[in-house]
This record gives structure tokens, sequence and C-alpha cells, in this order.
């Protein structure tokens, strides 16, 4: 039996007319999702994801997506031989590293979710930070502490960039009028050529500059979890700087809650830290009483 068919029609209304208060609450407004992880390599999943973004559309929220592809640039770099090295969590891009993540990024991903999107019923468009100087980047450096010496030292990343400036242009032009735009975070550098920048602060980049109601970060683990492992339903910003102070938040989830603070210090209402892999998680978040993840507010 399929899951439509469990639901019967009078249920099915039902769900509708309870969604109506959050569809009017986001009515027209922009909603920043960060999608990426290892969510992205199931089909299955990557095609739910896609009629689920639709829907918003067609609830006249203005949708924006922005990809990650580490594991796909991962796989990419073995096939072609070139091996990955990281420092304070970003990988070092060469030349050579920079344009197999441009052409996975930009080409390969991108094009896979438009088409995602498109085959849905969506108007997807796909585009990167280059694309009418939307994101600048500058030059990223990360310091590291020698083990041996225990010395800080600042580590070249090569091609890896942080956002600078942002031009809403093109966005602005694009929302709004039944298109998605669907981007990846491959940056203009001044002078031309390319940066290599997080999706995630990317994301958090665009969001801010936006001023999106909501920018919700889908990742692989339900949220922010406790010190026993719970999640943590909502926190405010200084909820947050107390937890990584305390030892609470630690490892990758810095930079990920790091990076809500800084779109919610930019404007952005709320930012949500949800599991990507969850059936329907944008869905669920937007849609109903408790969500799923965890919210972060000013």
């Amino acid at each position: 039996m399929t899951e439509a068919s469990k639901t019967t029609p009078q249920e099915a209304a039902r769900i509708l007319s309870e969604a109506l208060p959050y569809m009017q609450r986001y009515d027209e407004e922009t909603i920043v999702i960060k999608y990426g992880g290892h969510a992205m390599g199931n089909e299955e999943v990557a095609r739910s994801f896609a009629r689920d973004i639709v829907l918003l559309e067609q609830t006249a929220i203005n949708p924006v997506v922005v990809h990650g592809g580490g594991p796909q640039i991962e796989a990419m770099l073995k096939r072609a031989g070139v091996q990955s090295q990281f420092a304070g969590g970003l990988r070092v891009t060469d030349e050579k590293t920079l344009e197999i993540v441009e052409m996975v990024l930009a080409g390969s991903i991108n094009k896979q979710i438009v088409g995602f999107i498109n085959a849905a019923g969506g108007k997807a468009i796909g585009l990167c930070g280059k694309d009418g100087n939307m994101v600048m980047a500058k030059k990223a450096t990360r310091k590291v502490v020698d083990p041996g010496s225990n010395i800080e030292k600042v580590v070249d990343l090569g091609f890896v960039g942080e956002p600078d400036k942002v031009d809403t242009t093109v966005l602005d032009t694009i929302l709004g009028k039944e298109l998605i735009p669907v981007l990846a975070p491959v940056c203009a550098a001044e002078g031309g050529g390319s940066y290599n920048v997080n999706a995630d602060t990317f994301a958090g980049a665009i969001a801010g500059a936006l001023k999106a109601k909501r920018f919700l970060l889908l990742t692989d683990v339900p949220g922010v979890l406790d010190k026993n492992k719970k999640l943590i339903d909502e926190m405010s910003a200084a909820d947050v700087r107390r937890l990584i102070a305390d030892g609470t938040i630690t490892g990758g989830m810095i930079p990920k809650v790091e990076t809500c603070l800084y779109a919610l210090e930019r404007g952005v209402e709320g930012v949500v830290i949800l599991d990507g892999k969850a059936p329907h998680a944008v869905l669920l978040e937007l849609f109903t009483e408790h969500g799923v993840g965890t919210l972060i507010h000013r």
C-alpha cells in the first residue's frame, strides 16, 4: 500500500486546513534553504525534497535553495586522482581542485537539483555566486595549532573564500515571479577568478542579504543536542553562545550555529537546524506547530 493510499480524503483535507495559518504566516516571504549532506545522494529523497520546494512556491512562498556537495566533490576528486587535504574544517583548494569543485558544484549537482524541481512542476534556475557578481568573496584563512610544537599558525587554504559582498539584484529580479533560484557556492574573486566557499557560510550570507523570514539549514543530524543528546527545540542567540562556552555545542556544530548567528545579525527572523534526511522536513518545519529541528532566534 502506498503512502498516499493510507490517507483518506477527509484526513488530507484536515491536514491542508490545519496548515493554512502557517501558509499565511509565510505568504510572499523569502525562505532560504541550505540543502546538502548525504541526503543529496539519495535520488528518492532528492525528488521528495524537490516536490516540497515546488509546493512552497505554489503557496506564494519564495524559496531560495543553496546546495553543497562535499561527498560528490570527494568522489570526483578520487576519480581524478586528486588527494584532498583539510585545515580548520575547510578543504584546501589548489587550482586543480578548484576546477573540479566548480565543475561539480556549479555543473552536475546544480543542474541535477534544477532538473528534479522542474520535473516536479517548478521553474528552477541554476546559478552560482559568480552570476551577476551575486557574491564577491575574499581569501579565507584559518589558524590551526601544530600538534608537535603547540604553536598556532596560519594555514594557506588556496582558493577558499569567505563572502565579502552580496548583491541581490539577480535574486530580486527572480523572486516573486514563479522562479526558484538554485545556488551553488562558487563565488567571484576581485579582479576575476573563483573561490570555493563553504555552502553553510554562503547560504547564511544570502539569507542575511535577503532579510529572509526563515533560514533552514538541512544537515545530517536532528538539530542542536543538549548534553544528554536530546534535541533542543528552541533557543536564543544568547543561549547559543552560552552552550558553546560550556562545551555543549562542539565540533562541526559550532561553525553551523555561528553561521546562524551571522544570519540573525543581518536581519533573518529565525534560523532552523534540522535533519535533511527526515521525510518532508521542510514542510514539517514550516507548516506545523512544533516543527522538527532547533529554532534559533534573536
